[in-house]
């Protein structure tokens, strides 16, 4: 039956994503809230349909941490199913990704319909630059900015080291930051096509303020608390990914 309802659950998400994806390009003279406020509603039907297809469930904690002012996402990175969760549980958002998620064909069309920051990661510092000058635009425009600081999908069970960008982002901004954690791996793996039926812990934390510290100080703090929300989710430590080995 796992296998039969992520099929089902897959075919369901490929057509849906297609079918949002040209509405995107549609909409994409009118302003980005309306056009957000309609593409979002894929990832939000797509949550409703892993419940009732996958019995896949979501339950999260401290939705009123959230607030209204513009801030900082930092969330583990573990499955796709975070980059649907976090439209159905925050206000309009943008996301930090890879340019190359713009080449997939209509997939890669509606994702540039929501004004994102498409950065070239081989880029080193000038891509950091670029998260910082529009991560300032979208943020002053209104729209929360959503960075994976392990910059790829972490297996359960693991973490990795945090890049210093959405730290860097806040630090200069003075925009403030929202950590996000989660257990999605449980029930969609890393690369996984099968579903299985649970409940997704989310986990938001408390507005971290950035005057009082450094770049190098938010990331270890926005580390550790991740860490440690892991480790509660997860039922024990998570281990440090060794990069290079897992390469």
């Amino acid at each position: 039956m796992i296998y039969i309802r992520s099929t089902i659950f897959f075919i369901l998400h490929a057509v849906t994503a297609v079918l949002f994806s040209c509405l995107g390009v549609l909409l994409w003279p009118l302003p980005f809230k309306w056009r957000y406020a309609v593409v979002s509603q894929w990832a939000k039907s797509n949550i409703w349909l892993l419940d009732k297809i996958c019995q896949v469930k979501l339950e999260v904690e401290g939705r009123q941490n959230i607030g209204d002012e513009p801030a900082v996402i930092i969330c583990k990175h573990q499955s796709s199913w975070e980059t649907l969760a976090l439209q159905a549980v925050f206000p309009p958002q943008v996301w930090v990704l890879k340019r190359e998620l713009f080449w997939i064909p209509f997939f890669g069309w509606g994702l540039a319909s929501l004004n994102p920051i498409a950065i070239d990661r081989k880029a080193g510092r000038k891509a950091l630059n670029q998260v910082i000058e529009q991560g300032l635009d979208r943020l002053s425009s209104g729209a929360w900015v959503v960075i994976f600081p392990e910059g790829t999908r972490i297996a359960k069970g693991y973490i990795g080291r945090f890049g210093i960008g959405g730290a860097r982002l806040a630090k200069e901004t003075g925009y403030p930051v929202i950590p996000v954690c989660h257990d999605a791996g449980k029930s969609w793996p890393k690369h996984g096509f099968l579903k299985y039926p649970g409940v997704i812990k989310m986990t938001i934390g408390k507005k971290m303020a950035t005057d009082s510290l450094s770049a190098a100080e938010l990331n270890q703090q926005l580390f550790d608390w991740m860490e440690l929300q892991q480790t509660k989710l997860e039922g024990k430590k998570p281990m440090l990914l060794d990069k290079k080995k897992e390469q």
